[in-house]
């Protein structure tokens, strides 16, 4: 599994690079059935795909609950992602699997390497870290994360607003992800709490449509990407 960073392919790690380059088997997560594959679209930017064997593979986009078995449709994606990388394994060949981001953040890759592992227990598998959004996003915004002694919370947007709340009294420093639905519900909570001036939001971090908003307000009403991520320092 290789984290290929969160847009731009200036952004691969020299590991990542050359463990993709020496792979002839690659497997492509898609968000949708027959679609482009974005982490293939950022691998394409820095590592030839010739002569690889490549499959994009649709993983529904699905909300996955700790603890909670998941939606089957989600779980048979798994399941044959992971037999798939197992009978590339079998024949000898080594598997990559581009992510964006880094693996161990909210990565769907994670789902495939624990169901591989449970189907087959022999598998051997290596995790490259790469950058992740959080840091591209607070580079793009040219702000730090934390600094000496204080806490760093990143949290999915889609809690409901009383825990948004109880988040914002408690920590300095905040990162949600997965905001591009939630903002006409997080931004009032921001008002009322007087902290929209603490608040960027970021837009396509590191890609090419790229858009920093510091007036997150205007955000109200806004159909904004899916890759959008807010960031509250206090």
């Amino acid at each position: 599994m290789v984290g290929v960073g969160p847009g731009d392919p200036e952004l691969l790690t020299l590991k990542a690079v050359r463990i993709l380059e020496k792979c002839p088997s690659w497997l492509a997560p898609a968000a949708k059935i027959g679609g482009d594959s974005t982490a293939l679209t950022i691998v394409g930017g820095a590592v030839s795909s010739e002569g690889k064997d490549i499959l994009v593979h649709h993983f529904p986009m699905k909300k996955v609950h700790s603890g909670t078995a998941p939606d089957p449709e989600i779980q048979q994606a798994w399941d044959k992602a992971a037999e798939w990388v197992y009978d590339q394994l079998k024949q000898g060949l080594d598997v990559a699997l581009p992510t964006l981001g880094d693996p161990a953040i909210y990565c769907t890759g994670f789902y495939v390497y624990q169901t591989l592992l449970r189907i087959h227990p022999d598998a051997k598998v290596e995790i490259v870290p790469g950058i992740s959004a959080i840091g591209a996003t607070a580079a793009a915004a040219k702000m730090s994360l934390c600094l000496g002694d204080e806490e760093l919370l990143v949290i999915p947007a889609v809690f409901e607003n009383q825990r948004l709340r109880e988040t914002l009294q408690q920590f300095r420093s905040l990162v949600f992800m997965k905001v591009y639905k939630s903002m006409d519900r997080i931004v009032p909570i921001l008002k009322e709490m007087d902290l929209l001036a603490n608040a960027v939001l970021v837009e396509c971090t590191s890609m090419g449509e790229e858009r920093v908003h510091h007036d997150v307000e205007g955000a109200l009403g806004r159909k904004l990407h899916y890759f959008s991520t807010l960031i509250v320092r206090k």
